[in-house]
């Protein structure tokens, strides 16, 4: 049998059970698809509390190492290229507001969608466009409606899948649909949709004939319009109003006195 490894006995953290249990795994003292010990086993042998194993669990499960179970203990895994994404993913949304990280994930779409779209004109099968028209169709339905952005991200989604890479896909599902389900303010939604669909329809066409250059283009120039609309959405600060100056601060834009360094 394998050497468990043991952090300090008494009152270990959760990322020190953490990693006493990836090294459990990694060694094959945890066999892959056994089912960890109980909650109970796992205080007793670190000296821990139900908090803080729960927690070195859930550390175990974002990093990839366990397969929950319906109702059933978690199992031990060797964690995938897709597990590890997604359990990065769940921090990563959290900067989807700055600006520059939103910038940085619209260009990892555009790379996405734009090779997408050139791999389905080049590739695609009967079944797979006839999925992207079945979209395309929900998606001319839900025009002005809320649910507009949910079929628009299943367009998206639809597409990407044709590729049939899972690390393309889940890096689509991540972050990519995040940046699409918050969508800006329209003055006129219906119209909006109507210009998003029928960029949709064009690109759709373009794949059923064939045509990767076309389809290439039009994707790429309806990922920027749809960037610059959200840019567009956001005010720059020079463009809201004036806040009260507080006594004895100094004027937006005024430099600060410089302190003489010490002598």
């Amino acid at each position: 049998m394998e050497e468990r490894h043991e952090p300090r006995r008494s009152g270990a953290t959760a990322l020190e059970i953490a990693e006493a249990l990836i090294a459990d795994i990694k060694s094959g003292a945890l066999p892959h698809d056994d089912p960890l010990p109980t909650e109970r086993a796992l205080c007793e042998r670190f000296g821990a509390s139900r908090p803080t194993v729960r927690e070195a669990l859930t550390h175990l499960h974002l990093r990839g190492y366990t397969i929950a179970g319906a109702g059933r203990r978690p199992r031990a895994a060797r964690p995938s290229l897709v597990q590890v994404l997604r359990g990065a993913g769940m921090h990563i949304r959290e900067i989807l507001g700055d600006a520059r990280s939103g910038a940085h994930l619209e260009q990892m779409r555009q790379f996405i969608e734009t090779g997408a779209a050139r791999e389905a004109a080049l590739r695609a099968t009967n079944v797979q466009i006839a999925d992207l028209r079945a979209a395309l169709e929900r998606n001319a339905e839900a025009i002005g409606d809320e649910a507009f952005a949910a079929t628009d991200i299943a367009f998206h989604r639809v597409l990407v899948s044709v590729v049939g890479n899972p690390v393309l896909l889940t890096l689509h599902d991540m972050f990519v649909s995040e940046l699409l389900r918050v969508r800006p303010r329209a003055d006129d939604r219906v119209a909006r949709d109507r210009q998003s669909h029928d960029e949709h329809r064009r690109i759709y066409e373009a794949i059923l004939d064939g045509d990767a250059v076309t389809a290439t283009a039009i994707m790429d120039r309806h990922l920027e319009r749809s960037y610059r609309d959200r840019l567009r959405a956001v005010p720059l600060a020079t463009d809201r109003p004036d806040e009260p100056q507080a006594e004895g601060e100094k004027p937006a834009g005024q430099p600060l006195r410089s302190i003489p360094p010490n002598t």
